[in-house]
């Protein structure tokens, strides 16, 4: 029978049914003397006259009142009222920790915390004689003033020496109407946390709380039960004959501790359990503490490992509890960290954009629970993040477009770069991202503990810093332009002031000054580190750098940036992309490492042949590391592109494959196009003898010597197109801290070079000049992200926009169509009309989407009339996976 609100029981006026079972009935009411509500939980009316069930229910009012502990539902009162006995507990406003796993894991903080309130009250019960016999999720509550153990109606005071009774539990103080305290789920769900002794009658202590305390740790680490079975035969089975899974099959992240500690909570011999709550609570809050690298996380990788060593511990610990010396063995040092590796695959039907101009690549967050990188599906680039103790990494609205994402030091929000913009995203909020200020092509951030960051604007410039809530960014370091042109990918040291950054120069992309630099916010000195040809980071005092594709450790002073002692191996076969001198790897604090394998940009890149429906129908040459752009030959029989690293020009003949060198030069050299005949091929080149690029022309049969076109000092020179009239090449100027603008290279003899344009909007690159030589279209980075502008040539005239997002744009041989990509790689047609005096555009329409590289200098070709593709493509599959290290320390050198 339910009782209406409104209804007397004493002085406690019921209010409303909060849960009913097979043992009675709990009510919330108020106490009417004192004005509080309260929880009364009434027994059965035909379980009154049970002598079992009333010695049960007055068990747990004797239990309660002897104890007093802040994790323990307090009781205040008991009575009888019309035949109804009662109980009168505290109200408690929250959850069960049962309809919290509905919901899966916990965080390993939450498990931490409501473990250690779980067993401090577990010790107040067995500190008084009290064993609970029914710990299980169902009676925990979860309020925001922590946990709160319930129903001690299967209590046993010790000194009593009674038998085990019948084990059915009690009523819960609280829980809501969709879960039923039905009595056979609950027996069901008494047996899932039963010690074996337990199970099979003989005598229980505390221990056997112990035992019920890890499986509820757990199921709280895991979201799973630590013994389950299709009935009660095969779960009473599993109980006395087997052992759970480790926690770290299926919580990657979770420390080797607290599996130690769980599997010794769940040995089936009391004898070898921990033999109190108290030292459970010790060794939980030493773990939330981060004692011996608790916070190292031991992946699905070394499972096996794992049960070894918990079985060698566990052994370790019978021995030690046998001789006497349980004691002395909790202080002993903990064992060495286990080296684990694993992998982790990019988001389903996507690959990672780790290369490249616009890169996301990945970043471990302070703590080393999360990862954060950009990946590419069939949509535009988005930010993702991995929790690596989820199954499946989750895209953060607002980020399309991201670029070179970074933490904050709470690790709370991230930093990225996207459409010319530097911006943040809060992970704890759900709506969009916010700008904080301008950055046309971000190099990379830093998030100080002070909200400061420190970033790279552009690819051209120094190091600035800005408040993480906006405003105007200030420099922090100075360029000195005669050995560097930029500096990038700036780190924060664990003081907040001082940070470390990289210093390149674009001329001279592998010059012996280009390396890691230290500085501070507070003054303008800065000093080289290291030399290297990457970024570099710092972790758990090693400074982390790149020499080739080996990862090296070295040791670094924070305060004073020097480093000392040798440099030790940390890892071979890290992914490094000299365009943008920026290698795949993070590290954080907490021993976690992580990077992609691989070799230099476009190792793994092919050449696709495509139709205008999308459909691959070829594959022109051998995979090989392709670089800068793909120029088809104006018969379409051979195919101009950079190979290899420095790189020289090869040319590949469409139809068989096969390629031939064209250029022999130690130096970077990189396709510009061909001459209207097919005769020759332009191209630019550094030359590293006086770290200038100069821009040359050879005959395409390589039958006589390249000859140079132009080479001046103090500028880069990039030859992009050649003009179907044969007049002119046009090339992209660089000029450091200032412009990259196109140009006109005259090839008649006396020609003087000039400015493509009369004015300028903002950086312009990847020129291509109109068949009929009137026309020259451009990226154009006026608003920051690269926009398809067309201008007359050469000017002065005006400018018209064919799209706000886009680049390397390619003309039609008839120059009625112009194609480019999107930013999230797709092959876009604009119909174009340039037989007046005014430019016109008409329709842009989507053609279909790419695997090309993200950088914009990786793009495509096309045929004369418009209906083939050949683009410099990374499949996924090509993508190699992350590499996930724990414990990265213990291997170096090794």
């Amino acid at each position: 029978m339910t009782l209406g609100a409104g209804v007397r029981l004493g002085p406690y006026e019921v209010i409303a049914l909060l849960g009913s079972g097979g043992m009675g009935q709990v009510y919330r009411a108020t106490d009417t003397r004192l004005g509080r509500s309260v929880a009364v939980k009434v027994l059965a009316p035909e379980l009154s006259g049970n002598p079992g069930f009333r010695q049960r229910f007055e068990r747990e009012a004797k239990a309660i009142s002897q104890l007093s502990h802040p994790n323990i539902c307090a009781l205040f009162d008991v009575g009888s009222a019309d035949g109804a006995e009662y109980l009168v507990m505290e109200l408690l406003e929250g959850q069960t920790l049962a309809d919290r796993l509905d919901k899966g894991a916990l965080p390993l903080d939450q498990v931490l915390r409501y473990g250690i309130e779980t067993a401090g009250a577990l010790d107040r019960a067995h500190r008084a004689g009290i064993v609970h016999r029914d710990l299980k999720p169902g009676n925990i509550m979860l309020t925001k003033a922590g946990v709160k153990l319930l129903d001690f109606g299967l209590a046993k005071v010790v000194a009593t020496g009674a038998a085990p009774e019948s084990d059915l539990s009690a009523l819960p103080t609280q829980a809501p109407p969709s879960r039923p305290l039905t009595e056979d789920g609950t027996i069901l769900g008494t047996f899932q946390y039963m010690a074996p002794e337990q199970v099979e009658g003989r005598e229980t202590d505390a221990r056997s709380d112990i035992f019920a305390l890890g499986c509820v740790l757990y199921e709280m680490a895991t979201g799973q039960k630590a013994f389950a079975g299709r009935s009660r035969a095969s779960l009473i089975a599993a109980i006395l004959e087997r052992d759970p899974a480790p926690i770290s099959t299926t919580a990657p992240m979770s420390p080797p501790s607290l599996d130690r500690l769980v599997q010794g909570c769940l040995a089936k011999d009391p004898d070898d359990r921990w033999q109190s709550a108290h030292d459970v609570m010790t060794q939980l809050r030493w773990i939330a503490e981060g004692g011996s690298r608790t916070g190292v996380p031991a992946p699905v990788s070394a499972r096996r490992r794992l049960r070894e060593m918990g079985a060698w511990i566990a052994a370790g610990i019978a021995a030690l509890a046998a001789a006497g010396f349980a004691a002395a063995w909790l202080r002993r040092p903990a064992a060495p960290a286990m080296i684990v590796r694993s992998t982790i695959l990019p988001p389903a039907s996507s690959r990672f954009a780790f290369s490249g101009d616009n890169a996301g690549p990945l970043t471990v967050s302070p703590d080393g629970r999360k990862l954060a990188f950009v990946a590419v599906g069939n949509d535009r680039p988005r930010l993702y993040v991995r929790p690596l103790d989820a199954d499946e990494a989750a895209a953060l609205p607002g980020t399309e477009d991201a670029t070179f994402p970074f933490w904050s030091a709470d690790g709370r929000s991230l930093g990225f770069f996207a459409q010319g913009k530097l911006k943040r995203t809060d992970l704890s909020a759900s709506g969009s991202a916010t700008t904080i200020c301008d950055a046309p092509n971000g190099r990379g951030g830093t998030w100080g503990p002070d909200g400061t960051i420190l970033f790279a604007p552009d690819t051209r410039s120094a190091i600035f810093r800005v408040s993480a809530s906006g405003g105007i960014p200030s420099p922090v370091t100075k360029i000195d332009a005669s050995i560097h042109s930029t500096h990038r990918w700036p780190v924060f040291l664990p003081d907040g002031r001082h940070f470390l950054f990289f210093a390149g120069d674009h001329n001279d992309t592998r010059s012996e000054k280009t390396g890691v630099r230290f500085a501070s916010i507070d003054g303008p000195g800065d000093r080289p580190v290291v030399q290297t040809l990457a970024n570099a980071l710092f972790a758990d005092g090693k400074l982390l750098f790149l020499r080739g594709n080996t990862l090296l450790a070295q040791n670094l002073d924070p305060q004073s940036g020097k480093i000392s002692g040798d440099p030790l191996r940390v890892a071979e076969g890290v992914h490094f992309d000299l365009a943008t001198w920026h290698a795949a790897f993070t590290a954080s604090p907490a021993g976690v490492l992580a990077y992609q394998p691989g070799g230099g940009l476009g190792s793994s890149a092919h050449l696709l042949e495509y139709d205008r429906a999308g459909k691959v129908i070829g594959t022109i040459g051998e995979r090989a590391n392709y670089f800068g752009p793909v120029r088809l030959s104006p018969d379409g029989r051979r195919l101009a592109v950079s190979i290899g690293d420095p790189g020289d020009v090869y040319l590949i003949d469409v139809a068989t494959g096969l390629p031939t060198r064209l250029t022999f030069t130690p130096a970077t050299t990189q396709v510009g196009g061909w001459s209207p005949d097919g005769s020759r091929v332009v191209y630019s080149s550094l030359r590293q003898k006086d770290g200038r690029y100069g821009i040359f022309s050879k005959v395409a049969n390589g039958a006589q010597a390249e000859r140079g076109l132009l080479l001046i000092p103090g500028a880069g020179h990039i030859a992009e197109d050649w003009s179907g009239d044969g007049r002119f090449v046009s090339y992209q100027e660089n000029v450091p801290n200032e412009h990259r603008w196109v140009w006109l290279l005259p090839l008649s003899a006396g020609g003087k070079p000039a400015p493509a344009l009369t004015e300028h909007d903002g950086d312009e690159t990847s020129s291509a000049i109109s068949p009929d030589s009137r026309w020259i279209a451009y990226d154009s980075f006026i608003s920051g992200a690269p926009s398809i502008v067309v201008s007359p040539v050469p000017g002065p005239g005006g400018k018209w926009q064919v799209t706000p997002a886009g680049y390397s744009p390619r003309w039609r041989g008839d120059g009625r169509e112009l194609f480019f990509l999107s930013p999230d790689q797709t092959l876009m047609a604009a119909q174009v009309d340039g037989t007046g005096a005014e430019f016109r555009v008409g329709a842009v329409t989507p053609l279909f989407h790419t695997h090309a590289f993200s950088n914009p200098g990786y793009s495509f070709a096309v045929t004369a009339d418009g209906q083939k593709f050949i683009v410099n493509s990374v499949a996924s599959e090509d993508a190699p996976a992350i590499t996930l290290v724990l414990n990265w320390r213990e291997a170096l050198g090794k």
